[in-house]
Formats: structure tokens, C-alpha cells, sequence
């Protein structure tokens, strides 16, 4: 089935992968940009997004010229296959890019967009594949039980010793304070326990033994392209990035660099959920897009 607009079409495809189909949309102008987006999934979830995420950036893109894939992973949606995490999706990224670019033959470059886990993904991919020239990364997922730890404590706690709330509970009786402190004290458990990571070897082999921050920061430094980073203002995931960010000098040299451009969003949650924040995300995304266009 099709979906005709006024300036593009919708088309479901079928993309072959192993022993399994995926499912997938492609929204393709009339008159199109030689550099596509393909929209990476984060789990559990599919093509459609929450709130329609998904389905809604598309068309914003497709109607000002930018063609878009979004497809489900093997095992997720309507394709078919085993269940599979973030971290073992690259050859349903590698068959879903093949596919893209047959359904539409003038592109030459490819950008992955990814919110949390799909920005993982999306990082683990990219340097393995040199169609993939840009990436688009929303509150990418670097959660160890150390950094959630510490930003709840320092953006939770912290804030909600200033929300009347907090007080009106404490004054009425209403408070569990033996909770509350067992909680904390678990979070300061978490937050202050050394763990050494091991660091990348310089090889192309990621090894599993790796720390997810270490395998997002050797992903990132070896792409070669260009990446905007959407981070928002009040998520515990996007704040356990930019913390990442802060406390560590090869990341914050990784970030600083003219290849990376970063927006934060004041007051957004996680999926961006409200229609002024869905927007400015789809702005952002297509004016860099175009900018961004060799």
C-alpha cells in the first residue's frame, strides 16, 4: 500500500536479511537530496515510534526533500526472525541501507538517525560502512550502573530538595524516610564504586568485554563523517551522557571537535513527546541535513 502526498510518496518495502524479511517505509520526494535517512529503532519499539515519532519526522523530511527509510529489526514489528538487542543489529542496518539505496538509486549518502539504544546502534555501525556519512544521535544510551547512579543522584535528588512537593510531604507526615535514604544510599553506593574499563586496543574489533561508554567512544572516533547531537534538558539518559562528557577529557575532545555539532533541548523528556518538542528536533534534523549536503 502507498501513501501519496502532495510532494511525496510512501511505500512499504520487504528487505531481505539472512533467512528473514524486515518491514519497512520509504517516504520519497518527487525532487530529492543525493543524501537519504535512514531511522534506526531503539528497543522495544518499531517503525512507528512513540507518539508516532517516527512516521511524523519522516514526512517532515520527505516534504522538504530529504528521502527517509524506517524499518523494523528482525524479530521486532511486522518482520520476521529472533529477537535481537542494539548491540547485534548491524546486518539488519547493512541490508536496510542495500535496500534504501535501491528504492532510491540517485542516493549517495546515508545519515542514521537514532534516539537512545538506536543512537548506540547507530555508532556501533556507522565507521563499518563508508555510504554512512553522517549521524543524528538523541540522548544516546551509555548507562552503566556507576553514571545512572550518579546523575539521578545529581539531577534528581538534588532538584527535588528545591520542589515544594517534596516539602508539603515532609511537613504533613507524608514522607518515607527510611526509603528515601536506603535509595540514596544505594545510589551512592553505585556512584562512587571503581570499576576500570578497559579501553580500545586501536583495532577495528569492538570487544564485548569493553564498557559501553568505551565502545559508544571508539565508534564515534573512528567515524569519519559528521554528527549532531540532540540531547534533552530533563531525561536521565541525555544527562548521563552529558555527564560522561564532562568527566572524561578524550570525550570531551571527541565532542569539541568541528565534526560534532550539539543542541540541547530545555525541559524536554526522553522521546520528546510534546508537539513543540517533536518539532524543533524534525527543524533541527532537516536544516542540518541540508547544511550538511556535499
Amino acid at each position: 500500500m502507498n501513501f501519496k502526498a502532495t510532494n511525496f510518496e510512501e511505500r512499504a518495502i520487504h528487505i531481505a536479511c539472512a533467512d528473514s524479511w524486515l518491514c519497512g517505509i520509504v517516504s520519497v520526494p518527487e525532487q530529492t537530496f543525493s543524501r537519504g535517512v535512514v531511522i534506526v529503532v531503539g528497543g522495544p519499539q518499531y517503525r512507528v515510534g512513540s507518539h508516532r515519532q517516527f512516521t511524523l519526522l519522516a514526512r517532515h523530511l520527505a516534504a522538504q526533500g530529504v528521502p527517509v527509510m524506517r524499518f523494523d529489526y528482525r524479530g521486532m514489528g511486522d518482520s520476521t526472525g529472533e529477537t535481537r538487542t542494539f548491540e547485534s543489529v548491524d546486518d539488519d542496518l547493512r541490508c536496510a541501507i542495500d535496500q534504501f539505496m535501491a528504492e532510491v538509486p540517485h542516493l549517495k549518502q546515508v545519515v542514521l538517525w537514532g534516539l537512545c539504544d538506536a543512537a548506540s546502534a547507530a555508532l556501533f555501525y556507522a565507521y563499518q560502512d563508508p555510504r554512512v556519512t553522517g549521524l543524528i544521535l538523541l540522548n544516546p544510551w551509555v548507562r552503566t550502573e556507576e553514571g545512572i547512579a550518579k546523575a539521578t543522584l545529581k539531577h534528581y535528588y538534588i532538584t527535588r530538595l528545591f520542589e515544594r512537593d517534596l516539602w508539603q510531604k515532609i511537613l504533613r507526615g507524608r514522607f518515607d524516610y527510611v526509603a528515601t535514604i536506603k535509595s540514596a544510599m544505594a545510589l551512592v553506593g553505585n556512584a562512587f564504586l571503581f570499576k576500570k574499563s578497559k579501553v580500545a586496543d586501536g583495532s577495528e574489533t569492538v570487544h564485548q568485554s569493553m564498557s559501553l561508554p568505551d565502545r559508544m567512544y571508539h565508534g564515534l572516533n573512528q567515524f569519519k563523517g559528521r554528527t549532531l547531537v540532540i540531547l534533552s534538558g530533563n531525561d536521565l539518559t541525555g544527562q548521563e551522557f552529558s555527564d560522561l562528557i564532562r568527566s572524561s577529557r578524550k570525550w570531551q575532545k571527541l565532542i569539541s571537535t568541528s565534526n560534532v555539532q550539539r543542541y540541547e533541548l530545555a525541559g524536554a523528556n526522553h522521546t520528546f513527546s510534546r508537539r513543540e518538542w517533536r518539532d524543533q528536533v524534525a527543524d533541527w534534523t532537516c536544516k542540518w541535513i541540508k547544511t550538511e549536503q556535499t
